[in-house]
């Protein structure tokens, strides 16, 4: 069983920069893949970025690529995005979540666990 708690959500304008973090529990968080999904309602559960288990692997969606960068550290169980330049269009309910079943996952099939989300909001 893993759990996920995200922060580091808020309101900023546009061009500004957040950083996401999300810390799991569980035993084994350097063997597994983790993700960085947004949402918007109405809308489904969008991929913004993955990471391999020690961090060698990331991929990213077109729209986060240039501007996002996923990070992590198995020290702390965590899982990092940072992201700059930010748009109007990138708000959202961001979601980490975690693939214990594979070590890379750069898809949004999968997952496994998902933390609660934390709201981006970015101003024009």
């Amino acid at each position: 069983q893993v759990q996920l708690v995200e922060s580091g959500g808020g309101l900023v304008q546009a061009g500004g920069s957040l950083r996401l973090s999300c810390a799991a529990s569980g035993r084994t968080f350097n063997a597994y893949a983790m993700g960085w999904f947004r949402q918007t309602p109405g809308k489904e559960r969008d991929f913004v970025a993955a990471i391999g288990g020690t961090g060698g692997s990331t991929a990213y969606a077109l729209s986060a690529k240039g501007r996002f960068t996923i990070s992590r550290d198995n020290a702390k169980n965590t899982v990092y995005l940072q992201m700059n330049n930010l748009k109007p269009e990138d708000t959202a309910v961001y979601y980490c979540a975690a693939d214990e079943n594979t070590y890379f996952n750069p898809s949004n099939r999968g997952y496994d666990y998902w933390g609660q989300g934390t709201q981006v909001t970015v101003s024009s």
